[in-house]
């Protein structure tokens, strides 16, 4: 097993996919192996691909995001690693997944930077914020990403290896030379042990523990930040376009989902109900 994800990760390395990716083509291509791992998977054909992948579909319920990454995720072993010419892309959901994204209300935000008395814990949660960044963004921001002459962030090999810049809020930048005269980090703008990156989960722990102590009933997750930033943009009167820069989307109709929570016109829409 080892000997195979060693080749599937170098040649995902060799055509310059980012990291986020590779993890994510890594984890679903050692799920694979795991469920094959009596069988020769060189030699699988196409119907017992199909027959894992719907079993995953019918049994364990994933996700339609999860099965596009796997089907991906193979489909990239036995195409370009092993050169066969195997047809799998009928394996991709023909559906679409439309989700009303999580989003926090201006009011829950200041809560939640309010009662983080932790400082570096603050300073996290309000650079996500800020900047509408994605979990792997913020752990992989860096000191010299934060300019402030320029009073901008740059976000470098974000989502499909693109980099873009953000601005850099005022109140924003306070908060991060006070954390930074008390931290004093050396080369990621958030350093884990031994001077190292900030991990996803510990990210991830500090959301979960500050919406327990401010009793913020929602679901949320730290993606939550990143969708709230888009909808207040929206909401004070952002255009559209320059949202969809700022968040780094490719195409405008995934940025155009958060137009669904911030339509006044629909707000106006008054219930028959009320009529009665």
């Amino acid at each position: 097993m080892d000997i195979k994800i060693a080749l599937f990760v170098q040649l995902l390395q060799v055509k310059r996919y980012s990291i986020n990716s590779i993890e994510t083509y890594v984890s679903a291509f050692r799920q694979f192996l795991i469920h094959f791992k009596n069988t020769d998977v060189d030699s699988l054909t196409e119907k017992q691909i199909e027959q894992y992948i719907n079993f995953l579909v019918t049994d364990r319920k994933i996700s339609l995001s999860y099965q596009k990454q796997l089907v991906a995720a193979i489909k990239f072993w036995y195409v370009h690693v092993l050169g066969k010419k195997m047809q799998l892309n009928y394996l991709y959901p023909d559906r679409s997944e439309f989700k009303i994204p999580i989003v926090f209300s201006q009011y829950e935000i200041k809560l939640m930077l309010t009662s983080s008395e932790n400082l570096k814990h603050k300073a996290i949660l309000a650079t996500i914020y800020s900047c509408g960044l994605r979990v792997s963004e913020l752990t992989n921001l860096k000191v010299r990403d934060i300019d402030s002459k320029a009073m901008t962030v740059t976000i470098r090999q974000g989502k499909g290896n693109s980099d873009r810049v953000v601005v850099l809020a005022e109140k924003l930048l306070v908060l991060l030379r006070e954390y930074f005269i008390e931290y004093k980090p050396k080369e990621y703008l958030f350093e884990g042990r031994e001077n190292g990156k900030y991990s996803d989960r510990s990210v991830q722990h500090i959301l979960k523990q500050v919406l327990v102590k401010t009793k913020i009933d929602k679901p949320g997750t730290v993606h939550s930040l990143r969708h709230s930033y888009a909808t207040h943009l929206i909401e004070q009167g952002t255009d559209v376009r320059y949202v969809k820069d700022l968040l780094g989307h490719k195409n405008i109709k995934t940025t155009l989902i958060y137009t669904h929570l911030t339509d006044p016109a629909k707000r106006k829409i008054k219930s028959p109900l009320d009529n009665l």
